[in-house]
């Protein structure tokens, strides 16, 4: 397994870290950044997408599923290569294509041309996210890694939060294209940043596809994604359709959903760090104190959904409850493996990604043959799974 005590190439060998290597650090968190907002885009954009491609809501769904499925499987792919391989090479090639995906989604004239283009989004959701993960290590000092870790993850957080957001004000100024088309900027901003910024990052070592297996047997680990699944599906069955819900349920006009959406992100990056700092000492009890709030959110949101005002003050409990989950998740994983960081990252990205499917695949079906409401009680119910587990041993993984 990979031993994050062994020393790694590209790992600086002072005790200072330089300029430079936090440019880096910046670089791959915008990387990051650049890719899952690129994968939560169509939510903030759902409605104008399906409605110029003549497609019903819930076909629309299909957006989140494909990538989410094809980056599940590509995460622990990625960290299975030979010795000696460049992760910055594998990062700007990554990038590149992931600007490919995005001008093929601007351009896209149907549906099926459009989840062409999202299946290269979820091989590069798969590569980036994975040798991001255990990169902050190889980039700066011993004592500097856990912040580098954090800017790293934060371009995840901020990026789940922020994402859709961003997406829906660009929508609304210039149209979903315009979107999708920024989104290309940006990655190829972020690829010239990243090739300037890193050194050379060749990996220090092979990792077989039977020590992968092999950290299965880590039963924190097991438990770990088993928690993620049912946590992050839930709340993706919801997501996934939160444009229609405040359009077409709350009756909301359509120059409200950006700053909805972004009152909602705000409170994400808050709930960001205000989960982050308390997850390092007790990562169970916070993601159980997330759990639950998403769970009576959720079911009040089925509930009191079509009264406006209550649909704004749950969207912005939910964010913050949600702006916690990513880095809550990782910081369990970590915990639970901290001998095999790429590892154990790769397995909680491939999790995380297949419950992204699973929530959105399972809420488009829901939503077509049950409605938003009904939709909103099952997501609701899929916290029941996360609240039992961490009920059971609420001080797993504490901090000495």
């Amino acid at each position: 397994m990979t031993q994050t005590s062994t020393p790694q190439a590209g790992r600086p060998n002072s005790a200072s870290t330089s300029l430079r290597a936090w440019l880096g650090v910046t670089a791959v968190g915008l990387a990051t950044f650049s890719v899952v907002t690129t994968e939560m885009l169509p939510v903030g954009l759902l409605v104008p997408i399906t409605h110029e491609l003549n497609v019903s809501v819930g076909e629309g769904g299909w957006m989140l599923f494909v990538p989410a499925i094809l980056a599940a499987l590509f995460a622990p792919l990625i960290v299975i290569r030979p010795k000696g391989t460049d992760s910055r090479w594998l990062l700007c090639g990554l990038l590149a294509l992931l600007m490919g995906a995005n001008l093929a989604s601007a351009l896209a004239p149907s549906m099926p041309w459009l989840l062409g283009a999202r299946v290269l989004v979820g091989i590069c959701i798969g590569g980036i996210w994975a040798i991001a993960g255990g990169l902050a290590g190889r980039l700066v000092a011993p004592h500097a890694v856990g912040v580098a870790t954090a800017i790293i993850f934060g371009g995840v957080a901020v990026a789940s939060v922020l994402g859709v957001p961003l997406g829906a004000f660009i929508g609304e100024l210039a149209g979903w294209r315009a979107a999708f088309g920024t989104m290309a900027v940006l990655c190829a901003a972020v690829l010239v940043l990243i090739w300037l910024a890193l050194p050379p990052l060749p990996a220090p070592r092979g990792l077989s596809a039977r020590e992968l297996a092999w950290l299965l047997s880590n039963s924190a680990l097991r438990r770990g994604l088993l928690i993620t699944l049912f946590m992050v599906a839930g709340h993706f069955m919801a997501y996934t359709f939160v444009r229609p819900m405040l359009q077409t349920q709350a009756g909301f006009g359509q120059q409200w959903i950006g700053l909805l959406l972004f009152a909602y992100g705000v409170a994400g990056v808050a709930g960001n760090f205000l989960a982050g700092s308390a997850a390092a000492r007790r990562p169970a009890a916070v993601l159980m104190t997330i759990a639950v709030t998403l769970l009576l959110t959720l079911a009040l949101l089925g509930g009191l959904g079509h009264w406006p005002p209550a649909s704004a003050l749950l969207l912005v409990v939910w964010g913050l409850a949600y702006g916690g989950v990513s880095v809550s998740l990782q910081i369990w994983m970590l915990r639970a493996a901290p001998d095999a960081v790429d590892a154990a990252t790769a397995f909680f990205v491939a999790m995380f990604n297949l419950a992204i499917a699973a929530g959105s695949f399972l809420g488009a079906a829901s939503v077509d043959a049950l409605g938003l409401q009904m939709n909103a009680w099952l997501a609701a119910a899929c916290m029941l799974l996360p609240v039992g587990a961490l009920w059971r041993r609420p001080h797993a993984l504490t901090a000495a």
